[in-house]
Formats: structure tokens, sequence, C-alpha cells
């Protein structure tokens, strides 16, 4: 069987039957679960089974256990699909702007397409890739979502959204020969293509990588970049009526907390200071915003470094756009002198974050050998241009 065949096959009764009796099987007990079902059941559609409760499994971490054990999923799907917690954020983001229909172009097994018909959005979900096409329908069905979502097979480009409240496209970022593209006019449809369609809707949102250069952006968009949890997981581009041209903003989940600059507002970069009491590490999606220099201004810091960024200053000040760390030993890149170090402080447990060093993380805790009971966290990094190791422990915490 085919791709298509073997998720259509898992939607009859008995590939459903089947589903359910190896949802929990042990990776370690596979074989032996196969050679067993193989008996009584064709051999593809024991493999198809199989190969569907791992993807499950998978997509736990996404979606979440009730949600991952009823949909049905391909690889690329578990691998690209919106986290359901970033999906809900951006759902509720468009209901709160009276959105109440959605064409969803690229809409891949339909993760984006669930979270908008929960919030109440009705949703055309469109993409070319027939496995796709029927895991989202399948999972549209198996969540109580049928009759709000329509899914169709076709090429985006040649979709008529006139209608619909807002166009949000999700183009392909990845290609089975080339793996992560990082040209926007590669993606499929290219970038050009989406900015075209976002602009031509009443509202147009575009989800695109993290890492986007910032001169890649449409001067038209408000750019968003979301994290969860402390994790980036990608950037918005927003269109219409509502949107600041050239605006900047950062969020995090799950408190939904974010920094929203105009072009007018953006502070000037940070100064480079000496190392205060205290290190600030800002969230990633901060970082990608290019607003550093806001996080730096809340806690009355400076950089470290200007390539770098890290904020120094003296006083702990609380922010939800950065980590903060208390800062009790610095010195210059030396193994043997900070191997001594957690050696006489008994550091068993040892944290390595780096900043504008090639030092891997793993290389280092190697050479070093932490033992003892106590813990502490080693920034590798730059100090006014010197490779420097900045040692210490998360702000309110103990040292050890």
């Amino acid at each position: 069987m085919n791709d298509l065949d073997s998720l259509l096959a898992l939607l009859t009764p008995e590939g459903r039957a089947l589903l359910d009796e190896v949802r929990d099987t042990d990776p370690a007990r596979e074989l032996a679960v196969a050679t067993r079902l193989r008996r009584t059941h064709p051999a593809e559609l024991v493999s198809a089974a199989l190969g569907q409760a791992r993807l499950r499994q998978r997509a736990v971490a996404k979606f979440g256990a009730e949600d991952a054990g009823r949909m049905f999923f391909t690889p690329n799907g578990v691998e690209q699909s919106t986290r359901a917690s970033v999906a809900a954020y951006r759902a509720e983001c468009f209901r709160a702007l009276g959105v109440r229909s959605v064409a969803d172009l690229c809409c891949g097994i339909g993760g984006d397409a669930i979270a908008l018909a929960r919030a109440g959005v009705r949703v055309l979900a469109v993409d070319r890739d027939p496995v796709a096409v029927a895991a989202a329908r399948a999972n549209a069905d198996a969540l109580g979502l049928g009759e709000l979502i329509e899914v169709r097979e076709a090429d985006v480009t040649e979709v008529d959204t006139a209608g619909y409240d807002a166009v949000f496209v999700d183009p392909a970022r990845r290609s089975s020969k080339r793996g992560r593209i990082f040209d926007p006019e590669a993606y499929s449809p290219p970038l050009s293509w989406a900015v075209s369609a976002a602009l031509g809707a009443p509202r147009g949102l575009l989800k695109i990588a993290p890492g986007i250069p910032h001169e890649a952006i449409p001067p038209e968009a408000t750019a968003e970049w979301v994290s969860d949890g402390g994790d980036v997981k990608e950037a918005m581009l927003w269109f219409g009526p509502d949107v600041t041209p050239g605006a900047r903003r950062a969020t995090l989940l799950p408190a939904v907390v974010g920094i929203h600059v105009t072009p007018g507002t953006m502070l000037p970069d940070p100064e480079v200071r000496p190392v205060g009491r205290y290190l600030y590490e800002p969230d990633g999606a901060v970082i990608r915003a290019h607003l550093v220099a806001e996080v730096a201004e809340q806690v009355g810091g400076g950089l470290l470094d200007a390539t770098i960024a890290y904020v120094t200053g003296d006083a702990l000040l609380p922010t939800p756009y950065a980590t903060a760390y208390e800062i009790t030993d610095r010195m210059p890149f030396n193994v043997k002198k900070l191997k001594a170090l957690l050696r006489e402080r008994g550091v068993g447990t040892l944290t390595v974050k780096k900043r504008g060093s090639a030092v891997e993380p793993e290389e280092l805790r190697r050479k070093v050998r932490p033992q003892g009971p106590n813990a502490a966290t080693v920034f590798l990094t730059r100090v006014a241009g010197a490779p420097t190791m900045l040692i210490g422990h998360p702000a309110g915490g103990s040292a050890g």
C-alpha cells in the first residue's frame, strides 16, 4: 500500500480497531506485537497501525495526549505542524479581530484549522498533498469539528479565497531533497506569492521561519515572533487594517505576554557596560524580534558585548522577557581554572550556556567532569570582545 492507501485503511472499522489495540505498544515489543497481529490481520495494515501509533506518541508533545490519541498523522505532519498552544493563541487573535472565516492555505494535517474551528471560526483548509488532506479531513471528523472545517485538495495558488474574512498561509519550509529551506523565495509557495495573497484579503497572516532576515520582511507587515515555554516556535507576518506597518512584536506563551514596538519607538542598541551582579538571558522571541534594548531598559542594564544578546545589570528587577542569573565568578576562558573552581565548590550539576563561543557545551562538560552535590551555570561568552566564562546560578535560587 502507498501512504494514502495506508491511511485510508486505518479509517476502516478494522483499521480503527487495530489502532486501539496497538495504542500503547512499547517500541521494544513492536516486533513481537507485529508477529502476533499478522496472524489475523493483513501485514500491511499491521505495519500501518504500528507506524501510526508511533506518530501519535510523538505528537503528544505538540497536541496533548487526548487529541494525539484520536488524530491521524503523517511523518511530515508531526514534524511541521504548529504546536497546539501556538495555534490556539493565533486562533484567539483572529477571533478577537472579529474574524469568522479563514482560508487556511497549506493546511497540512489540519492543526491550525482545528484551533480555528475550536475558536468558532469557519475554515477552508487547502493542501495539494492527498495524504495530508486525508489526514486533515479525518482529524476534523475525529475531533467533532467537521461542520466547521471544509478540507479541499488543491493547489493553493489556484484557490479563490473571496468571501473569507482572512487568509492564513503556512508555506512549506522543508524539502525532501534539501531539508530546511532558508530562502523565503524557495518556500512552497514562495513568500512573495503568500504576501500577495495576504494583501489581497481583508486580513492576512503568514507563518514563516523565525530565522527570517529582517530585511526580507515586507514593509506592510507587523512581524511577530512567538516562543512557548522559552523555545522560539515561529514567526508570523500580520497584514490588514489593524496592523502597524513595520512594527515588531515578541510574544511569550503560555503567559501570553508581549513587547510590541512601532518603528518610531524602537530603542537604540544598549551600551556595553562592565559585568554587573546579574546576567539577564532574553527570551529567544525577544532576540529574534531585535527587542533586546527594550529588555535592557526594563532592568536598567547594558550589554556584555556589542554583538551578543546577554544583558548585565547591578539590580535584580523582574521581567517576563528574560531569565535572571546571579553571577558569582568571572574569569578568562580557561578549562583548567574552571575545573578547579567547580571542584572547590562541589559542583556536580553543571548547566552550560553559550553565546559567542565556539566551544560545545558537552565538550566542556566532559573536560571539567563536574562532581559534587551542588549546581551551577557557566556562560561561555565574550565580554567587550574577550572570551570569558561567567559562573553563577538562577537569581533567587541557591548557589549550592
